[in-house]
């Protein structure tokens, strides 16, 4: 386990990974402000069903990997929490493309539509190979709650797709329903999953989580936010999107040397 300090707050960062990786060097990058829009374009592929549509932030000094990044169930890709988690890896050198899954493009609001998930899996897996097609690197796919479940049961169905998962809030239960777990393609994840989640969240406790991501086999790990609910809005953590980022990339950098 690894804990950091937030040198201008209270709050404390944990990362618990999994016993059996090797350690490796943690590397953290400099602290500063997030790019404006002028790196980030509309996107929108009609090529084929469904459209992809969104924004994406093309850092200035690319690595050569590539994020995407869906929504919650009552959000979408403009949501604050994508917008900066998005910002944040453009200044680490990554690409990222946050999209509107295809519930959301077809109403403004509201919740998925009743037994629409498979669509929604489709969009995922389209915006995936369209980011595949322009990325040297690696391939990563994730996003806060709903859009984080639905890639977490796409790639555990086809792993191939991407070379690691970046989970916000995964909604491990309804709020109060703790016996109905989302977690019946857990054991099926071959892929390094990264979750980062809040300590006040309704939808799954930390405890809860730990229980769960030992259903995972492969490489994983949680990182601890202090004093955050499902949204991952800290009372004092200015600079959590950057060290979220941070944190991730020193654990997919991990994979690669292990």
């Amino acid at each position: 386990m690894l804990t950091a300090r937030n040198s201008d707050s209270n709050a404390i960062f944990k990362i618990f990974r999994r016993a059996s990786r090797s350690s490796a060097s943690e590397e953290v990058f400099p602290l500063r402000p997030l790019i404006n829009s002028a790196m980030v374009t509309q996107f929108l592929n009609v090529d084929a069903e469904p459209a992809v549509q969104g924004f994406l932030h093309e850092p200035e000094s690319p690595v050569g990997d590539s994020l995407l990044l869906a929504h919650g169930a009552g959000s979408n890709c403009q949501s604050k929490l994508l917008v900066g988690i998005a910002n944040a890896f453009m200044e680490a050198g990554v690409s990222v493309l946050r999209i509107d899954l295809p519930f959301r493009q077809k109403r403004p609001h509201g919740p998925p539509f009743p037994n629409a998930a498979e669509r929604d899996r489709q969009g995922i897996r389209r915006a995936i190979t369209l980011l595949r097609s322009r990325t040297q690197g690696r391939v990563i796919a994730g996003g806060h709650s709903y859009g984080g479940r639905q890639t977490t049961m796409l790639i555990a169905e086809e792993p191939a797709l991407v070379d690691a998962l970046f989970l916000l809030s995964y909604p491990l239960h309804p709020p109060g329903k703790a016996n109905q777990l989302r977690t019946g393609h857990f054991p099926k994840i071959q892929t390094p999953a990264f979750f980062v989640h809040g300590t006040r969240d309704p939808f799954g406790s930390i405890d809860e989580m730990k229980v769960a991501l030992e259903l995972i086999t492969a490489p994983r790990e949680l990182l601890e936010v202090g004093e955050a609910g499902h949204d991952l809005t800290p009372r004092k953590q200015a600079d959590l999107y950057i060290r979220t980022a941070n944190d991730f990339l020193n654990f997919v950098r991990a994979q690669t040397s292990a």
